[in-house]
């Protein structure tokens, strides 16, 4: 249906979808005036507005009256989309019942299974997925749902995705996989959760950043313990700094003593010809520079 002006009973319908006037749409879809899937200036239906909104009885009462389920806005989201990005359940079963498709894209490639996943709503998740919605779909920018849970720190929603298959060192177009992302945000949790799946430990980055160089530039100590544990490398990566430089940098000086205790080099120099010492005297971090300071003369880590 092509976008038009719209009309003042184009106008109610929409506003009693959006407020979840049953009784009052109704009315107007029974006065013959005005179309079950009338479009604004964005493409939004009354059906899309009601989903996002959780109406259920306008839902229900715009598909039985002829509402497409199928019918997107100019961004390409359906109805499906918005009430799984809204967590309302009921609303998802009777759309998917209606055929509604359950992995229609928008236009950045986003998907139903992708808003759930970032909103976490779990049990939304597990209906889309049961229902057929493919756990490997991407964005544009080929981030995935578990890379969206695990930036987000939904425990449970990116367990359930492993179970069903999740590609764990999937990447997205800069290189960064659900590990990497997890470890910047602090999410120790999904960090030990990844990795006891098999997560790749360094794998870094495009601009050669790993996720222990990144909790450790955050000063997220629990997230590097959890990294520590699986031996990453505490050598120069090729980004052309170490762990250590980045943690000297953010001034974080519990991740510093994490790593010297792991082995990691307190000498070794950046590529521009700094130590972490060095790093954390530039920048004025003057605990982590006198704790680097007593341990220059150690000799800990290899070259």
């Amino acid at each position: 249906m092509s976008l038009k002006k719209e009309s003042l009973s184009d106008v109610q319908l929409h506003l009693a979808a959006l407020h979840g006037d049953a009784l009052l749409l109704r009315k107007i879809l029974d006065s013959g005036k005005v179309h079950v899937d009338s479009k604004d200036k964005d493409g939004t239906t009354p059906l899309i507005l009601a989903s996002a909104n959780g109406h259920y009885e306008c839902v229900k009462e715009l598909i039985e009256q002829g509402a497409d389920p199928k019918s997107k806005r100019i961004t390409g989201t359906t109805p499906l989309f918005f009430a799984a990005q809204g967590g309302f359940l009921d609303v998802v079963r009777l759309l998917l019942d209606k055929g509604a498709p359950v992995d229609s894209l928008s236009i950045d490639g986003g998907s139903p299974l992708f808003v759930a996943c970032q909103c976490g709503h779990i049990d939304v998740v597990k209906e889309l997925i049961e229902r057929g919605a493919q756990v490997n779909t991407h964005m544009k920018d080929r981030a995935s749902p578990l890379f969206i849970a695990a930036q987000n720190g939904h425990y449970k929603i990116l367990g359930y995705l492993l179970e069903r298959g999740a590609q764990i060192d999937c990447r997205r177009t800069d290189g960064a996989t659900a590990l990497w992302i997890a470890a910047q945000m602090g999410h120790a949790g999904i960090v030990e959760r990844l990795l006891s799946a098999g997560a790749d430990v360094d794998a870094a980055r495009h601009d050669g950043a790993t996720p222990l160089f990144k909790a450790s530039h955050k000063g997220h100590s629990s997230v590097v313990a959890e990294l520590l544990k699986r031996k990453p490398s505490l050598g120069i990566l090729s980004n052309g700094e170490t762990a250590l430089h980045a943690a000297a940098f953010s001034g974080s000086l519990p991740v510093c003593k994490q790593l010297i205790g792991a082995g990691a080099n307190p000498r070794l120099k950046n590529q521009e010809g700094r130590t972490p010492l060095d790093i954390a005297a530039k920048h004025k971090r003057g605990a982590v520079r006198d704790y680097l300071k007593s341990c220059e003369g150690r000799g800990r880590g290899d070259e």
